[in-house]
């Protein structure tokens, strides 16, 4: 059956959704570009130890976030969970900027961190059980594509609030306000989440399994007309109904032999998408390019040449999803980023000229973009049935945070023990690893229901 999609109004629930994405991003990478200075602001630039502990704090958040995620989404909707991430990252958005004492501005980022783990899980289970099968795929990619929005505004922000380092009154300001400034401007965006987030339906399929199938049929029929809404409601109904009436739900039914392997697969995916090496260019960008040569103002421009970079291929991803496919798009990242991190390693071993370091990560940012930083939200989002989907994704979203904790916490650790070529190349391993995993385990997901692939699960 072709679906007659209403375009505007499925756009505009997903593009609303897609903002917690944007909030993620920006609170998950402004920390970078603040980092210099509130260091100093602290006192804790030559402590390693507090370093992690700062860029760590919101990452725990995101833990406890992504841990309450799936069982309060499936307990009182997708919605209201989406609302109360807009209300956290408003909250931590104004108070790390407005705290003086180490242990005040932590609690903010652990509170933002908390608005991260829930949008992370939220966003992209909500945009999937609302799309149609034939671009589901490209509609949560445009959650990616939020993220990475916010990923850049986030460094151009950071660019032009940070003044001239080589200028004593400049760095005095970057260390007593500018920080502090990098953090409040995701006041606007928040608060503009948190009032469009009203304009948007609940989860027509959590709508279904909770008995409220007259307002899912509303919302489905103004997505593809009444035939289309009769469809999708019988699908939800009879991949329902298949389950035992004595059968567990939740992690019961999680943990059950049949999604036991599914549930490996998502976990494997979550924690990949971390340990690939890619986000510490990111959150350490600083230690990256200063490993290359480059001083504190060069610093700020490779950023955002990564931002641009990171944006321009996930757009990429949006159409490279549903026409390559998500198995193809893990391979390809995972291939490629082994490749790239074995050449970034030996720049940095034999000291190549600083532009190879740049060139090669903006590489490494180009293929992470457009696969596996998308395709692992799109792969999570679809592989697991309806009646688990919200517990399955906190699932899978803990140990997405778990990883990217473990990660950014050892990062510079590990920059100091193995250097930078050790780093990448220690990140080259674990890509080859996983392109051997994906390439013996993942399945192709591409143009299938999310009933289709539940019944293929139970098969």
């Amino acid at each position: 059956m072709k679906i007659m999609t209403s375009k505007g109004f499925l756009y505009f629930i997903c593009a609303v959704s897609a903002m917690g994405g944007l909030l993620f991003g920006y609170d998950w990478v402004v920390i970078g570009g603040a980092k210099p200075f509130y260091e100093q602001y602290f006192g804790i630039a030559q402590s390693p130890v507090m370093q992690g502990v700062a860029m760590t704090t919101a990452l725990v958040g995101c833990l406890v976030g992504a841990m309450v995620a799936g069982a309060a989404a499936d307990k009182y909707g997708r919605r209201p969970l989406l609302q109360m991430a807009a209300v956290l990252f408003t909250v931590s958005a104004i108070g790390t900027g407005l705290f003086n004492n180490f242990t005040l501005f932590n609690i903010a980022r652990f509170v933002g961190g908390i608005g991260i783990g829930l949008a992370s899980a939220l966003a992209p289970m909500y945009i999937a059980e609302v799309s149609p099968a034939n671009i589901r795929g490209r509609m949560v990619s445009l959650n990616q594509m939020t993220i990475v929005l916010g990923i850049l505004a986030a460094q151009l922000i950071n660019m032009m609030l940070a003044q001239d380092t080589t200028v004593a009154e400049s760095q005095q300001w970057n260390v007593a306000w500018g920080w502090r400034w990098m953090f409040w401007a995701e006041t606007v965006p928040a608060a503009l989440f948190l009032t469009m987030s009203f304009f948007i339906p609940e989860s027509p399929r959590w709508q279904v399994l909770n008995q409220q199938t007259d307002k899912a049929r509303k919302t489905f029929a103004r997505m593809g007309g009444s035939d289309y809404a009769d469809s999708e409601i019988n699908n939800v109904m009879q991949t329902a109904a298949c389950h035992n009436a004595n059968e567990q739900g939740g992690l019961g039914l999680l943990f059950s032999k049949p999604f036991v392997p599914i549930l490996v697969l998502g976990i494997v995916v979550a924690v990949f998408q971390q340990w690939c090496g890619t986000n510490g260019i990111f959150n350490y960008a600083e230690e990256v390019f200063k490993s290359a040569g480059y001083n504190t103002n060069d610093m700020f421009f490779q950023i955002v040449l990564t931002g641009i970079v990171n944006v321009v291929f996930t757009i990429v991803a949006l159409y490279a999803v549903e026409r390559l496919g998500r198995r193809s798009l893990m391979l390809i990242g995972a291939c490629g980023l082994f490749m790239i991190y074995t050449a970034l390693g030996a720049c940095y071993f034999f000291n190549a000229p600083g532009v190879c370091v740049v060139v090669l990560v903006l590489m490494a940012i180009a293929c992470y973009a457009m696969s596996l930083a998308p395709v692992t939200w799109v792969l999570l989002a679809e592989i697991f049935p309806n009646r688990v989907r919200g517990i399955a994704m906190a699932v899978c979203t803990f140990a997405l945070w778990a990883g990217c904790c473990t990660f950014t916490f050892s990062f510079p650790l590990l920059h100091d023990t193995l250097h930078a070529h050790g780093q990448f190349w220690l990140y080259a391993v674990i890509c080859l690893s996983g392109f051997i995993y994906f390439l013996r385990r993942c399945p192709e997901t591409k143009g299938k229901s999310l009933e289709e692939l539940e019944r293929e699960v139970k098969n």
